[in-house]
């Protein structure tokens, strides 16, 4: 059980199942909690696993429908319709689960171990990949096999990951450090909390593999404190890895040690940058520093340090297991094997999904979230969170991979994926990032300090209706000097979703300014609320709920706004059943 099936009711749908089952005598039947699968739509779900019958796979399992499929399923052999997702489930992981066009390697544990059990993991082949390098391989051969597998860095900066831990391996320093960056703080994006959640051990594993690479014989996890669940999980699993001596003094018998240790942070955007993060994890200010020199130089206490993300790392001990070329073999030419990403927005079916790098995102929402609610069009999807940018609907059939992602304005990011449909207004959607990387800048540098807060300025009069024509040049001036003037990648990123969206959305910012108008009724400060005489009724139902009293009937029974006094707050809108009132 991960956050979002808790928070959907899984740990009552756990105890359901025990206790139906228990009541029907049938001890043998295990139930076992998983982390996240990736569908966060359908919480709580079930997997039901009967030997000899196709696996079957339910979802929005409450207590109720949890004693129905016990007796159904389990006593009469029968396969309720309710809540009944798939028969013959296929994990995604298997080949010739095209459907779900989806291949797992970072989550590939997810939603099959028990995280806090460690011997699961030993099952699928954990801390395998860390014998085999102790027992059968050199640092320099494991440095080669990552290099060649052309593992690239899914923080978001997208830096070869071999060539990262050879610069470490390269110091002649005999104290250095390898730092697992669980900082996750782009808006929508969850990806790292659950695979730390789901499978943690496969991040302790390849931090073990890296600092033998490398030369480090300590690790330390960042991770945020608003990860509380993920937190406990990887406090258990340190401790059964430790009691196993799978971390310590001379694993495998090899004579090599390594230790990891949690360091919590306060949940500021800017610490997913390296050098703010070791600065937070020395008890510092989270402020970046310029490079060089580099992290793998003089990082951690000015000592040689690795620094990797979650996702990059959870994908190591397969590399290991299964060889550099088969991981090469999979994605595009210059982007090797898969990438997770958060699908949540205006799509169907949000939740985890894990793709090989070169899908295309019309694959992605479409066949595999389910397509847009409600059957509206296809607007616009943010990657990249508040450093990348918006790609639109003649994108959609591009191949998704670092390079193609900066063509067409955006970038990959963490993998936050943002899916928006025709009633979003882009210019407040810029402005929402604009707002929160102004919130979150550390203010160290003047060009994200007081350029961001200029640009969100500029956006706030565009959406309250008192923008000017000549506003749109000064924004994109800004932004990119921004851009070109910032100190660390953050703050050089904030202009993106203001620039990609004016470069695709270009008139709609105009009609903002020139018309005063926002098509979509998104802006709040240009919305006229209306009242339909013919379809009031003189319910009065607005009447009660205006909080400046600006309603007034005009003719038994309609009402009329008077426009000098409303506020634009909606409450008549909201309340109105009849649909006399609109929003212009």
């Amino acid at each position: 059980m991960a956050t979002c099936g808790i928070a959907a009711g899984a740990k009552n749908t756990f105890n359901a199942l025990e206790k139906a089952l228990k009541k029907k005598g049938m001890s043998d039947v295990k139930v076992s909690p998983v982390g996240c699968i990736g569908s966060c739509y359908c919480e709580p779900t079930i997997q039901v696993n009967i030997p000899g019958q196709a696996p079957a796979y339910y979802g929005y399992v409450d207590e109720a429908a949890a004693g129905i499929i016990v007796d159904s399923h389990f006593g009469e052999g029968e396969v309720p319709e309710r809540n009944m997702l798939e028969i013959g489930f296929e994990r995604a992981d298997q080949e010739g689960s095209g459907k779900k066009r989806q291949k797992r390697i970072a989550l590939r544990n997810c939603g099959s171990v028990d995280p806090q059990n460690i011997m699961d993991y030993i099952a699928y082949r954990g801390y395998e990949a860390l014998g085999k390098v102790l027992e059968q391989k050199d640092p320099d051969s494991v440095l080669e096999i990552i290099k060649k597998s052309g593992l690239r860095g899914r923080g978001g900066g997208g830096y070869p990951t071999g060539y990262k831990w050879h610069a470490t391996a390269l110091q002649p320093a005999k104290e250095k450090y390898i730092i697992c960056n669980a900082d996750e703080g782009d808006p929508g994006a969850f990806m790292d909390r659950s695979i730390l959640e789901g499978d943690p051990h496969s991040v302790l594993e390849a931090m073990a593999i890296g600092g033998y690479a490398t030369g480090a014989n300590q690790g330390i996890i960042y991770i945020r404190a608003e990860y509380p669940l993920a937190i406990e999980r990887l406090k258990i699993a340190i401790a059964q890895a430790k009691e196993l001596g799978l971390l310590g003094e001379n694993i495998f018998g090899s004579g090599f040690d390594f230790s990891i240790e949690l360091r919590l942070g306060a949940g500021a955007f800017v610490c997913g940058e390296e050098t703010a993060l070791i600065h937070s994890v020395e008890g510092e200010r989270g402020e970046p520093t310029k490079k060089p020199p580099y992290p793998s130089v003089s990082g951690y206490k000015e000592k040689p340090t690795t620094v990797n993300n979650v996702e990059t790392l959870a994908n190591v001990p397969s590399i290991i297991l299964n060889g550099a070329d088969w991981f090469a073999g999979i994605g595009t030419e210059k982007s090797k094997g898969t990438k997770v990403f958060a699908l949540v927005g205006k799509v169907n079916r949000v939740g985890l999904v894990e793709v090989p790098m070169g899908t295309t995102l019309r694959e992605i929402i479409y066949d595999i979230g389910g397509g847009i609610n409600n059957d509206k069009e296809f607007r616009a999807v943010q990657t990249g969170g508040p450093s990348g940018g918006v790609i639109t609907v003649e994108h959609l059939d591009t191949p998704i991979d670092y390079d193609s992602l900066k063509e067409i304005g955006s970038m990959m990011g963490s993998g936050g994926m943002i899916v928006m449909d025709e009633t979003d207004c882009m210019v407040n959607i810029a402005k929402f990032y604009l707002g929160f990387t102004q919130e979150e800048s550390c203010g160290k540098c003047t060009p994200c300090r007081i350029g961001t807060k200029r640009m969100y300025e500029i956006l706030d009069q565009i959406t309250k209706g008192e923008g000017q024509f000549e506003d749109l040049e000064k924004l994109e001036r800004l932004g990119n000097n921004i851009k070109l003037s910032a100190l660390c990648g953050l703050g050089q990123t904030a202009p993106n979703p203001v620039l990609s969206t004016m470069k695709y959305f270009r008139e709609e910012y105009e009609r903002h300014v020139t018309d005063h108008k926002c098509d979509t009724g998104s802006c709040k400060g240009m919305r006229t609320y209306r009242i339909f005489e013919d379809k009031c009724i003189g319910c009065r139902a607005c009447v009660k709920v205006c909080p400046v009293h600006c309603i007034k009937m005009v003719q038994k029974p309609a009402h009329r706004i008077d426009q000098t006094m409303c506020t634009k707050c909606g409450a008549c809108f909201a309340v109105c059943k009849y649909e006399a009132i609109v929003v212009e």
